[in-house]
């Protein structure tokens, strides 16, 4: 009997169209196998009336049915001696009759409790210990506040340490159900987990049956901590609209708290409205799944070799596991910088469990090479008007961690950290408070250097404790003038802007740039623009509500975060940056991919353009014509300076309006003019000639044996008298002395 439920499951599943009549199994040696029925809500087949009676937590003998993960593949495994033979012999059986292709296909996707694809409406519960630990937040992952007794609480906990709770899900359709992946509260001040449930199914929410492991009623084994999803596979994947989960046993010291996942594949119904509903996706032919470190050089390679004028592969470093962290050009010039062509980067997987921006951005390469060979006017322009950089995966040792636990198993900090152990958000040298020290102690604060601030002497020492990625990055931002840049996390729905360190070590203060107009503006963008983040009606991730900020948010009136990128970007380069948190779930199941590149395309794309704001131009010497590098741009009433690259060129991220430019480089006369930036995507172009010093001129000159012009002369007269004067010497003739 036992194989005939796996076959019939396999059948429904695979595409078969379930029987207006029902189904009719006749054998009396295992569980229950429900099934739609055209003419009474529900089909209830029991081919053994076993008891529903609970026995005492204390005294009942418990058997289990457990399942764990290895890798991608869900595999049961027995955690008890006893219980081996029971899952070896199912494990035989079912291996007779489905082929590796069916297994694969029978590994069903999550409802998507952690992905908030599942209402809130379809979640209930038999009780809850109050409105902050209710059904609503029995989902993976969930993030608790940090205030005891929370309104957003880390769990569902029942009001009533019994067996007879439940947690319920509406999956909405006749679902097969396959598993169920349960996780303990999340909370810093209370340890809740559930260590043993029994599964009940239904179609109709009212006559329920209980998940069966042979002739017995399955229990599944669950936590033994806080954080780690635990995995259970049902005996018999089963076909229902319900589902619930009804603790056995718990913590001894805690109460029934818990998170969790469903795991199934809905089923055709002929009889459901709504299953001509189109399921939501892409049109976009990309290649949406999760890749490993090989996968996703093979994928690189094959946009390269697709779109080999536009595109160049190279590398700027390895982790501490020798994993080379690749990046992705894409210009229509690619290995070289362009006069007055921005330079934009985007950056992905600084967090190794936070796979989502490194599959956007192999889908976005992809989505450049093929839009660029159809002619997409839009593409086209991007691509030849900005030299663009993509780093999928800044922590490749991290995200083959997560990669191999797999999307729901990997918890919220499985992977997150480097090989050493090293958060790469936390790793960049502190330089805003050595520039807030310096302005501190200053006479006038507006002369210390707001800019190319350098990076402190015991950052630079070999016992430093500094990832090679980091040091990797570091070394890339420096070589390469880039414009603009985000980094893309996961975890949450919010864009932040720096300044991410908060002064005087606050743990949350608004703490905002000399260009906190424009960073507003760049995160306004994005966020607008994703299909989540801008629709009102969504529900918060965890705790927070960034729908109130409009979805943006400065990083220091978040959280503080010393050494974070984005902040040393804006000190030690020219280079603007903002970190994107796109979506609730860190790592989605690859179900997701498709509706996530959704979600994100037009933010990608609009937010690339942005690099094209503001005021550009080359500063060049009057004589020779040449670009002057690391000339000084300042725009006044801007706290902030940024300097002219190799060739001459800069950019200077502005707002609309009139703004006044003052240019200067060693040995040169400033130059002061006024540029005006308008509404349109398009930089205002603010070219600047500088003339060099009488002094530096002489310099020259002298340096070269070369004789003294008569005008050099009679400026460096000019030079000498003004400087007299102003020591307050008198100058007079003979006459009048």
């Amino acid at each position: 009997m036992k194989r005939s439920l796996c076959v019939l499951a396999a059948v429904i599943f695979l595409g078969g169209i379930l029987d207006e009549a029902g189904a009719l199994i006749n054998d009396t040696t295992t569980g229950s196998f429900l099934l739609s029925n055209s003419t009474s809500t529900t089909t209830t087949v029991t081919v053994e009336d076993h008891s529903r009676d609970t026995p005492s937590p204390t005294t009942a003998p418990i058997k289990l049915f457990t399942s764990t993960a290895r890798g991608k593949h869900l595999d049961a495994r027995s955690s008890s001696p006893d219980n081996q033979e029971v899952i070896d012999k199912k494990k035989k059986e079912t291996d007779d009759t489905k082929t590796e292709d069916e297994k694969t296909e029978l590994d069903c996707p999550p409802l998507g409790l952690e992905s908030l694809r599942v209402d809130d409406s379809q979640i209930q519960a038999s009780s809850y210990l109050r409105t902050g630990l209710g059904p609503h937040r029995g989902r993976l992952n969930m993030q608790a506040g940090i205030e005891d007794g929370d309104l957003y609480d880390g769990a569902w906990c029942a009001d009533y340490k019994d067996r007879h709770q439940w947690l319920e899900v509406d999956a909405l359709h006749l679902t097969l159900f396959t598993g169920v992946i349960l996780q303990g509260r999340n909370s810093i001040w209370s340890w809740d987990w559930v260590e043993t449930y029994k599964v009940q199914l239904s179609n109709d929410s009212v006559n329920w049956e209980t998940c069966m492991n042979g002739t017995e009623e399955a229990i599944f084994e669950g936590n033994r901590d806080l954080e780690t999803p635990v995995l259970g596979l049902l005996p018999v994947p089963t076909v229902a609209r319900f589902i619930r989960i009804n603790p056995q046993t718990w913590y001894s010291k805690g109460t029934i708290c818990l998170r969790a996942e469903i795991l199934g594949c809905r089923v055709h119904d002929s009889n459901d409205i709504y299953s001509s509903e189109q399921e939501p996706g892409s049109k976009d032919a990309l290649d949406f799944r999760h890749h490993n470190y090989k996968e996703m050089r093979t994928l690189m390679k094959s946009v390269a070799e697709k779109c080999p004028d536009i595109t160049r592969i190279y590398t700027i470093g390895k982790s501490y596991m020798g994993l080379k962290l690749y990046v992705m050009e894409i210009s229509d010039n690619p290995g070289k910088h362009e006069l007055g062509e921005p330079e934009f980067r985007y950056v992905a997987g600084m967090h190794g469990n936070e796979a989502l921006g490194r599959e956007l951005l192999l889908n976005l390469m992809q989505y450049l090479c093929s839009e660029y060979k159809k002619g997409n006017q839009r593409i086209v322009r991007l691509i030849t008007e900005t030299r663009i950089h993509l780093l999928p995966s800044m922590n490749p040792d991290g995200y083959e961690v997560a990669y191999e636990k797999g999307s729901e198993l990997a918890g919220w900090a499985e992977g997150r950290y480097t090989f050493e152990g090293i958060d790469l958000n936390h790793n960049f040298p502190d330089l805003n408070n050595i520039m807030w020290d310096a302005q501190e102690i200053a006479a006038d604060a507006s002369k210390v250097s707001n800019h190319y601030i350098p990076i402190p002497e015991y950052y630079t020492k070999e016992n430093a404790t500094v990832a090679p990625e980091t040091r990797a990055v570091i070394n890339w931002m420096q070589d390469i003038p880039f414009v603009l840049s985000a980094n893309l996390h996961g975890g949450e729905l919010v864009v932040t802007y720096p300044f991410d360190c908060t002064r005087d070590w606050a743990p949350q203060e608004n703490t905002p740039t000399a260009d906190d107009a424009f960073f507003r503006w760049l995160a306004s963008v994005y966020a607008s623009t994703h299909l989540v983040m801008a629709n009102p009606d969504r529900r918060i991730c965890h705790y927070e509500d960034f729908q109130l900020h409009n979805n943006i948010i400065n990083g220091g009136a978040w959280h503080t975060v010393p050494g974070s990128m984005n902040d040393f970007s804006y000190l030690h380069t020219n280079c603007f940056e903002v970190t994107v948190e796109l979506s609730c779930d860190k790592f989605p199941h690859v179900s997701e991919l498709p509706i996530e590149w959704e979600n994100n395309k037009e933010s990608l794309l609009v937010y690339m353009e942005q690099v094209h704001r503001g005021i550009k131009g080359v500063v060049r010497d009057k004589l020779t014509k040449q670009g002057i590098a690391d000339a000084i741009i300042k725009v006044e009433d801007h706290g902030h300076d940024i300097r002219s690259a190799a060739d001459g060129d800069y950019w200077r991220l502005l707002n609309p309006g009139e703004y006044k430019v003052v240019v200067w480089a060693e040995g040169y006369i400033p130059s002061r003019r006024q540029c005006t930036v308008g509404t349109e995507p398009l930089p205002s172009i603010c070219d600047f000639t500088l003339s060099k010093t009488p002094i530096q001129r002489l310099k020259e000159i002298r340096a070269k044996g070369g004789k003294v012009p008569q005008d050099l002369q009679l400026q460096l007269r000019a030079l000498r008298l003004r400087k007299l004067r102003s020591n307050g010497v008198t100058l007079c003739s003979v006459r009048s002395c």
